[in-house]
């Protein structure tokens, strides 16, 4: 960890469309080698898929999608004496977007689909409608540290 001051934080400039820093934090995450036209298309696509798939207007609906896939908990390890303890820890508001925008990618990335914007779209369909791997991945985590919480006392 550095002894000086912290990274500083970024500011995001809106996405030309949707006038939205959510959907500019999720394009941004999703940037293979600096190819951000690219990511924006898929994004834009993904949007459009929700459009036609929801009766919602589609920045509604990816909120929506990150809202229901955020996590509240984790479970982080912490070193006591010999042993190690899976200790549940609340988290940051930075860092649940993080998460949910990560965990959203990751399973489109790995679903069977046409394009990369149909598999993104029909990933934050599910988020949108509480299923989905995301979804599960959200409450496996929240699982694991209500399984942990007698451990919470070791928070520091």
């Amino acid at each position: 960890m550095s002894r000086r001051s912290g990274a500083t934080k970024r500011e995001f400039i809106p996405d030309p469309r949707y006038n939205s820093t959510v959907v500019a934090k999720f394009i941004t995450r999703m940037m293979f080698d600096g190819k951000k036209s690219i990511s924006t298309k898929i994004m834009y696509d993904a949007m459009e898929f929700l459009s036609k798939k929801t009766d919602k207007e589609p920045i509604e609906a990816l909120t929506a999608a990150l809202e229901n896939v955020k996590p509240v908990v984790e479970v982080k390890s912490r070193r006591v004496g010999g042993s190690t303890y899976q200790v549940p820890m609340e988290i940051r508001e930075s860092r649940r977007e993080a998460l949910a925008m990560r965990w959203i990618i990751q399973a489109s990335r790995s679903r069977n689909g046409k394009t990369m914007g149909e598999k993104l779209g029909a990933e934050l369909l599910d988020a949108f409608n509480s299923t989905g791997t995301a979804f599960k991945k959200k409450e496996d985590t929240h699982k694991m540290a209500e399984a942990n919480k007698a451990f919470s006392h070791y928070r520091w």
